[in-house]
């Protein structure tokens, strides 16, 4: 009977142990920090395909998720306290504002009130260049439909969003075809790199970019 009750008690100990860091590890994802994988070549040649990242889910302040495992949460995206606001050159992840069901990762550009317009490989805010160290310009830029985007704007940033783009400015699908990010939708700034795959590479061991592992991302 005694060996029964101390076997009852180990295991319920043992599961509430569990429990317990489950429920931490879900709050860590949720407000502090999440993983994030590139899928495609838009950020190149600052990220690639297979960089694996860390994502600082409260750079920008502790907010309500917009979602959780799949699900919507109400009032996600609000802010319970801010702390800051993305800034010119941060590369975040956010919500896709034509399919919520994905994430993309871009690059700010414009911030809110601003004018932004793109001359070839210039970017002008509020009609002056500015300094763009992070954009590649290879072959041309062409749209959804096909279209050439060599010129781009002016347009005018809304109040509570963002201007976003690819660092590989000819191959990126971002605020030029679909338009701003709402600031809801922005869900944190990308930090490091932890693992980078090359799926591409013929060696096992050629497929580990160890020089990018540890990397910090700007």
């Amino acid at each position: 009977m005694h060996r029964d009750v101390k076997q009852k008690g180990w295991m319920r100990e043992y599961g509430e142990s569990i429990i317990i860091a489950f429920i931490i590890a879900m709050l860590v994802r949720t407000f502090v920090i999440q993983a994030f994988k590139i899928p495609s070549g838009s950020m190149k040649p600052t990220l690639l395909v297979g960089d694996h990242l860390l994502v600082s889910k409260f750079s920008y302040g502790i907010r309500i998720p917009y979602r959780v495992f799949g699900f919507y949460l109400p009032g996600g995206g609000t802010t319970l306290i801010p702390i800051s606001s993305p800034k010119r050159g941060d590369v975040v992840v956010f919500v896709f504002p034509e399919d919520h069901s994905k994430d993309f990762i871009k690059r700010v550009i414009g911030l809110p009130g601003e004018t932004v317009e793109v001359k070839g490989k210039e970017i002008l805010i509020n009609g002056k260049p500015v300094k763009d160290p992070w954009g590649v310009y290879r072959g041309q830029q062409v749209g959804q439909t096909g279209e050439i985007q060599a010129h781009f704007g002016p347009v005018k940033v809304r109040e509570g969003a963002y201007f976003v783009m690819g660092d590989n400015r000819n191959h990126s699908y971002d605020s030029r075809f679909w338009g701003f990010v709402d600031k809801r939708f922005v869900e944190g700034r990308a930090l490091i790199l932890y693992w980078s795959w090359n799926h591409l590479a013929e060696s096992l061991t050629g497929k580990i970019r160890w020089d990018r592992i540890g990397k910090v991302i700007h």
